[in-house]
């Protein structure tokens, strides 16, 4: 989703004024008459004038747990500038994890329905395209590229320097809603969305250029439609997310792209098409929004809300006083309440707050340290390499079996995840019920450690394993590695319990924690992505809801030679895995071949094991009793996605 902002002028606001003082719409006009049975005869009945009907506006309070760090919707927002402003621009997409769904598009496009094409198009010498790799290149002699209709290296050709060769190219169109309008009433059309297009492309604007790097041009074909052209051999899965989400061109357009950043009219959300715009910002308190006049689903009675607030708390426990004494209506889950589950359990017990829980996209996992960084140039632990525990994928498997994750759900989480078996969350659309289940079992765990040279010499559970012909470790080396993570609670919790269950299968561990600052730093100095770990629990997440296969690719670990830019911080290699992800990048979610690809990835995965997925983070808020509309919706990247419905009171029943 891609947001936009601007100045509210003060007439629109004296319309909301005049709005909330209005009669609703069919409401009774209560009336009185005086009592004639004392009256004279022909004398005219008195009357008395009728009491009107007082509106009182309604207003929604949202308790956030940290203040937005930016408005600019070209920045890099955290998730409480994500929350306010989804309130304020609606869409244009809202994103789930099980599929898109259109807000002020008329459809979301594809192959289907003709509004996404995938096009031969020729191309010679000197021409931009995206080379084999993903990299937009100018087309030159040596360039590897796929030629049109192929989609793995086996197809692949390299370019001659001479010929005119074929490549596929992605044609997607997007139609807006008619009649849309900024909150200021001017109207919205494409050219709002080319000019945020353009913004963008800029130099000077912040964020990322990946998209439009790959973007071969971006066009208005009429007030209500953009299309987008892929560069040749950029065939992208999430094209339905490409529209670029309007900017007021009419507000924004004489300011200069490297000002707008840092301008008044970016830095304070004021100009949206949503069901809110601004009325006041309060740094360090509060967030103030009203109703929008302009909203385009104002018909159906949209918002229901007269204002919506967002303030700004420190932390859980303030959050829970602020909501007992009925200063919040919703505890955003940015405050972090979940490590008080069994508290809030209490409060709805007793009927004091409505708790509202869900799993999320992010995946809690526990990484193998298969290629630590100093196995790059050689293992040799004659100089200090760890020894190699984890080269034999039946030891990542016997782990599998030794963790006791259910008692995680249960203990830590009160039943509120699941066990994952893959890397997809389970029942979404690409999740591959046939994969390897590896529920805990050390029985099973101990047997295939066994298998794999590790042995009980002493007979004695309590001391760690021993090595015994074991490829890449010196016989008798004891199983005794570290367990490393972030010292929040959460985890310190989670890793007392598998570091425990570990060891029942005759594995020893020892845990340590860091602060995020030190855990999360750049490689090399960086424990996580330097690489220096033996077992790394952390979380991760796909921002694009296509299935995550680069978590595990060889082009994605984190080393010398990309200057430490990488999610693979296992060091995880297999080359049938990376032609299978690479194809997935080059195939369309509509065709067949695509889930069958991330059914075979998903199978190598689950019998590889280069990481354990232990649970599903959850998100966790809280909110009045009476609140109707407004569920944590584990497919949703966003909770505020329908704020515009959220009721309270009467309205409710």
């Amino acid at each position: 989703m891609k947001l936009t902002k601007t100045i509210i002028p003060l007439l629109v606001i004296f319309s909301i004024i005049l709005a909330a003082c209005a009669l609703p719409s069919g409401a009774a006009t209560p009336t009185s008459t005086a009592e004639t049975n004392q009256q004279p005869e022909n004398t005219p009945e008195a009357t008395l004038s009728p009491t009107p009907v007082v509106y009182e506006p309604r207003s929604l309070t949202i308790c956030l747990g940290q203040e937005p760090n930016s408005f600019y919707p070209l920045d890099n927002l955290n998730p409480a500038a994500k929350a306010i402003l989804a309130a304020i621009y609606d869409g244009p997409v809202d994103n789930f994890i099980d599929g898109d769904r259109p807000v002020i598009l008329a459809s979301l496009p594809s192959i289907e329905n003709g509004d996404a094409q995938i096009v031969p198009v020729k191309v010679k010498r000197g021409q931009p395209v995206v080379d084999i790799s993903g990299n937009p290149v100018l087309l030159d002699l040596g360039t590897i590229i796929l030629p049109s209709g192929c989609v793995d290296e086996n197809c692949a050709v390299t370019y001659d320097g001479r010929s005119e060769v074929s490549m596929d190219q992605l044609i997607i169109t997007y139609r807006l809603l008619p009649n849309l309008k900024w909150s200021d009433g001017s109207p919205l059309t494409a050219d709002d969305s080319l000019y945020a297009y353009e913004l963008a492309s800029d130099p000077q604007t912040p964020g990322s250029k990946y998209l439009v790097n790959r973007t071969q041009s971006y066009e208005m074909l009429d007030d209500a439609t953009t299309q987008w052209w892929s560069k040749p051999g950029f065939i992208d899965p999430s094209y339905t997310d490409n529209f670029w989400s309007p900017l007021p061109r009419h507000a924004w357009g004489q300011v200069i792209a490297a000002d707008l950043a840092k301008s008044d009219i970016s830095t304070r959300p004021a100009l949206g098409w949503g069901p809110f715009a601004l009325q006041e910002y309060v740094p360090g308190q509060y967030v103030k929004l009203f109703r929008n006049p302009n909203y385009f689903r104002a018909e159906f009675g949209l918002p229901r809300m007269d204002y919506l607030v967002f303030t700004f708390l420190k932390d859980a426990e303030s959050g829970i006083s602020a909501i007992t004494s009925k200063q919040c209506d919703i505890l955003d889950p940015s405050l972090r309440i979940d490590g008080q589950l069994a508290l809030l359990t209490e409060m709805e017990r007793n009927e004091q707050i409505q708790l509202l829980v869900a799993p999320t996209s992010l995946l809690e996992r526990l990484d193998f340290g298969l290629q630590p960084a100093s196995y790059d140039d050689g293992y040799n632990i004659l100089f200090g390499d760890r020894p190699d525990f984890f080269a034999d994928v039946r030891v990542r498997q016997a782990f599998a079996y030794c963790l006791d994750r259910e008692k995680v759900i249960s203990e830590v989480l009160q039943g509120y995840s699941s066990v994952p078996t893959s890397y997809l969350p389970p029942d979404t659309l690409y999740s591959y019920a046939q994969a390897a289940i590896y529920p805990f079992d050390p029985l099973k765990g101990a047997e295939l450690l066994k298998e794999a040279g590790w042995l009980d010499d002493d007979k004695n559970p309590a001391t760690p394993l021993k090595a015994q012909n074991v490829v890449g470790v010196p016989v008798g080396t004891q199983f005794m590695i570290t367990y490393s993570s972030t010292s929040a609670i959460q985890r310190r919790q989670v890793s007392e319990i598998l570091s425990q269950s570990l060891g029942q299968c005759g594995i020893q561990v020892t845990t340590q924690y860091f602060s995020p600052e030190e855990f999360y730093a750049s490689g090399p100095v960086g424990l996580l992505f330097g690489r220096k770990f033996d077992l790394a629990a952390y979380a991760i997440g796909s921002s694009d809801g296509q299935p995550p296969c680069a978590w595990f690719a060889a082009d994605q670990i984190p080393a010398v030679a990309n200057k430490w830019i990488g999610v693979n911080v296992s060091g995880y290699k297999n080359a049938d895995f990376d032609m299978l992800c690479q194809r997935a990048g080059r195939l369309l979610p509509d065709s067949p071949e695509y889930a069958q690809t991330q059914n075979q990835l998903q199978e190598l995965f689950t019998n590889d094991l280069p990481s354990i997925p232990l649970y599903y983070r959850l998100k966790v808020s809280a909110a009045r009793p009476d609140l109707c509309n407004f569920a944590l919706d584990s497919a949703a990247f966003n909770d505020y996605w329908n704020v515009e419905d959220v009721d309270y009171g009467t309205a409710c029943k």
